[in-house]
C-alpha cells in the first residue's frame, strides 16, 4: 500500500503522523511510504531521518493525497487538505466529527473512508488511541490553568501550590477518566486543594483509593458541580462521552458564583467542550475572558509538546497502520471489532452513531461498510 504522511497544517500544530521509526517498520512490510517535506521538523526528524528509514520525501501535500491509498495523519483534515481527499481513500487520524458539522460534510462528499482514532476501543475497554492524548492534555490543563491564573495573564494571582502561612488554590476537576486523572495527579502534586467529580461510584472509589487524603471526591451532579466551580481557583473540563458531544456542565449563569479571575481550562473542546462559554482557541492566542472568568480552550493542547506526544502516539496507532496497510481496510476491520469501531464515515455514510446523533442525521452500521 501507498501510504501518505503530510505536514499538519492546524495552528501551532508540531506533531506528526508517522515518526521516522513508524515509517521504517511500514517499509520493512513492503509498504510505500510517502512524507511532505519538514513534516517531522517539529518532532526534531529531518528529511534524511525519514529517508534512512525507507520513506519517500516529497516536496508536497498535494502529491500526497493524489498518490496515498491511506493518508496518515494527527489532527482533522482542514479545510485545503479536506478539498484533496478522494473516493475510497482511507483517512487515519483523529477526526472528532460531533461538534463539527462542516467536517463531516466534506468528508461525507470525499467518499473517503475515514477511521478515527477517537473512537477505536481496547480490548480491555477504554479508548487506547485517545489515551496517550488524555494523558499528555490532562498534565497540560494544570500547567497552562498555573499559567492563565498568574496576574499578568489575566488571573487571579494565585500560586497553586501556595506558601508557608499562605493556603494552596483549589482545583476542581469535571470528570475522573484518564483526562482528569492526570490532571488531578499534576494539581496534587503541585500542592493544591483538589477535588474530583463524577457520576461513575467505581471511578470514585478508584480515585479515593489512589489519592487517599491528597485529594477529595464528589458524585458530579448539578448542585456539587455548582458548589465546587463557585469555590475553585482553576476547573478543569475532562468530560468525555466517546464519539458524541461534549454536556455543557458548566453554564453561564455559574460564572457569576466564581471569584474573578479564576480559570476554566476545557480539554473537552475537541468534542464541543463542556463548558457553555467555551469555543475554541489556538497556541498563539489561548485565552479570553467572559463575565471576568479566563478561559482557556485550546483544541490541540498536546501538540506544544509534539516530540512527547508523537512518540506517544504511534506507540499506539503504528499497530493499526499495519494492520490496515497489510490487510486492507475492509479485512482489517473485519478481522479486529476493536479496529472497526474506529469507522465513522464511509462512501458518504456516516457509521459512527453518536456522530450522527450530534448532528440530527442518519447513520448505517459498521456491518453494511464490511458487507
Amino acid at each position: 500500500m501507498i501510504i501518505g504522511c503530510p505536514r499538519e497544517i492546524k495552528n501551532h500544530e508540531y506533531r506528526v503522523g508517522l515518526t521516522p521509526e513508524s515509517a521504517r517498520e511500514l517499509t520493512a512490510h513492503g509498504h510505500r511510504v510517502l512524507i511532505e517535506s519538514g513534516a517531522g521538523l517539529g518532532i526534531g526528524a529531518t528529511d534524511d531521518h525519514y529517508r534512512a528509514a525507507g520513506a519517500e520525501v516529497v516536496a508536497d501535500a498535494l502529491t500526497i493525497f493524489l498518490d496515498a491509498e491511506m493518508i496518515v495523519k494527527v489532527k482533522e483534515p482542514q479545510a485545503a487538505e479536506r478539498a484533496m481527499l478522494r473516493e475510497g481513500q482511507i483517512l487515519y487520524t483523529y477526526l472528532h466529527l460531533a461538534p463539527d458539522p462542516e467536517q463531516t460534510a466534506e468528508l461525507l462528499a470525499s467518499g473517503v473512508v475515514g477511521i478515527a482514532y477517537e473512537t477505536v476501543t481496547g480490548r480491555s475497554g477504554g479508548l487506547p488511541l485517545l489515551k496517550p492524548m488524555s494523558q499528555v492534555a490532562g498534565r497540560m490543563s494544570i500547567q497552562a490553568g498555573a499559567t492563565a491564573l498568574e496576574k499578568a495573564h489575566g488571573g487571579r494571582g494565585v500560586l497553586l501550590g501556595g506558601v508557608p502561612g499562605v493556603a494552596p488554590g483549589k482545583v476542581c476537576v469535571i470528570g475522573g477518566g484518564v483526562v482528569g486523572f492526570n490532571a488531578a495527579q499534576m494539581a496534587v502534586g503541585l500542592g493544591a486543594d483538589v477535588t474530583i467529580l463524577d457520576r461513575d461510584p467505581e471511578v470514585l472509589e478508584r480515585l479515593g483509593i489512589h489519592f487517599e487524603s491528597r485529594a477529595k471526591t464528589r458524585f458530579s451532579n448539578k448542585a456539587n458541580i455548582a458548589e465546587c466551580v463557585a469555590e475553585a481557583d482553576l476547573v478543569i473540563g475532562a468530560v468525555l462521552i466517546p464519539g458524541a458531544a461534549a454536556p455543557h456542565l458548566v453554564t453561564r449563569d455559574m460564572l457569576s458564583t466564581m471569584k474573578p479571575g479564576s480559570v476554566l481550562v476545557d480539554v473537552a473542546i475537541d468534542q464541543g467542550g463542556c463548558f457553555e462559554t467555551s469555543h475554541a482557541t489556538t497556541h498563539s492566542d489561548p485565552t479570553y475572558v467572559v463575565d471576568g472568568i479566563v478561559h482557556y480552550a485550546v483544541a490541540n493542547m498536546p501538540g506544544a509538546v509534539a516530540r512527547t506526544s508523537t512518540y506517544a502516539l504511534n506507540n499506539v496507532t503504528l499497530p493499526h497502520a499495519l494492520k490496515i496497510a497489510d490487510l486492507g481496510w475492509k479485512q482489517a476491520l473485519h478481522a479486529d471489532a476493536h479496529l472497526a469501531a474506529g469507522l465513522n464515515v464511509w462512501n458518504g455514510k456516516i457509521t459512527c452513531a453518536p456522530v450522527a446523533e450530534a448532528q440530527g442525521l442518519s447513520s448505517v452500521g459498521v456491518e453494511e461498510a464490511l458487507a
